[in-house]
């Protein structure tokens, strides 16, 4: 399914803003995101009592941050118990096949920026309305496995919403328990991995969610997420099993 450019403008996107929110938790990964975000700027906006002002300065800098390879959409929906949205990729991709990931993909020329990047993905990924969706910010670049620079854009999402997976690209829509999330522990999950013709066992961090296995990118960028909005520090690693040597963060 293919979303016309014209279907999603810069003007019709709303923030959502930490005095409007009113879970607790969802308010202060707001707070965090963005004073991560905008560093300084954010003790004018604490004071400046125009919301529409506070609004725009964030998407200001969202347009403007650099465009990466590819975005992704941190969708968490909007109610007394969050959920956050999770994808299993089909297994027939040419990439990261069968991985669970958050719905996203490569930049288009006409996108523009990677906010609009992440909501076509995710529209043509899920059918997720991007006039459902309200954006709280963005989370430091990753980088791929295949060396493609992420950005993940964080926003909260209308509870309830009937998405739908494109099986060309999805086999599965789940949720994972945004506040369990928080402080649910990592384990480590065992992968073969081959490089240079060269096969061996690596282990990295992963969290067990509706049984799924999240790790590698998308692991990435939950710890990051949870680092940001809840000071949550994870070491991330890739560490051959039996020799115990780092291959890499």
């Amino acid at each position: 399914m293919t979303i016309p450019q014209q279907l999603i403008l810069p003007d019709d996107l709303s923030v959502a803003l930490p005095d409007y929110i009113h879970q607790p938790v969802l308010r202060q990964l707001a707070e965090r995101v963005q004073y991560d975000m905008l560093g300084h700027m954010t003790q004018a906006l604490r004071h400046d009592t125009d919301h529409a002002a506070q609004s725009a300065r964030i998407l200001e800098r969202l347009y403007q941050t650099p465009i990466a390879d590819a975005s992704i959409l941190v969708a968490i929906t909007n109610e007394a118990r969050p959920r956050l949205l999770l994808t299993r990729r089909a297994a027939h991709m040419n990439s990261h096949a069968g991985e669970v990931s958050c719905a996203g993909g490569k930049h288009e020329h006409y996108d523009g920026n990677n906010v609009i990047t992440a909501l076509r993905e995710a529209c043509e990924e899920t059918a997720l309305p991007p006039n459902k969706v309200q954006l709280l910010g963005q989370l430091p670049i990753q980088t791929s496995k295949s060396g493609m620079s992420v950005r993940p854009i964080v926003a909260l999402i209308e509870p309830n919403l009937e998405l739908v997976p494109e099986i060309g690209e999805i086999s599965r829509i789940f949720w994972a328990d945004f506040e369990r999330l928080i402080t649910q522990p990592t384990i480590e999950y065992a992968i073969e991995y081959t490089m240079m013709e060269q096969t061996a066992t690596i282990v990295t961090p992963s969290w067990q969610i509706e049984g799924e296995t999240v790790w590698g990118l998308t692991g990435k960028v939950l710890a990051s997420l949870l680092e940001t909005g809840f000071d949550r520090q994870l070491e991330w690693y890739y560490r051959m099993q039996e020799s115990g040597l780092d291959i890499g963060r």
